[in-house]
């Protein structure tokens, strides 16, 4: 999706949070059988770990809600197990 000259990609795998509050790891791009929309598969990170799809342009548009630029924004996980290496 462009922005302004910004062109957000989406990280498979990658952890997002949306701008409610709640992680999701995005699983995978796919496809609507009927019509070729693109759309994004994610796995709520709670509960009972749902698997949800939403359209691609939806997953990465500009909200603006709770300080939250974005309705998804990838978040930078650090491993627990690197800091207790550094140490």
């Amino acid at each position: 999706m462009i922005i302004g000259d910004i062109v957000r990609k989406l990280k498979i795998k990658g952890v997002y949070k949306h701008y409610k509050g709640d992680l999701y790891l995005v699983e995978d791009i796919i496809y609507h059988s009927e019509t070729g929309e693109k759309m994004v598969a994610y796995r709520a990170l709670y509960g009972d770990n749902k698997l949800w799809c939403r359209p691609y342009d939806m997953f990465l548009d500009e909200v603006n809600k709770n300080g939250q630029k974005y309705r998804f924004e990838l978040q930078k996980i650090e491993s627990v197990a690197e800091k207790g290496e550094k140490t």
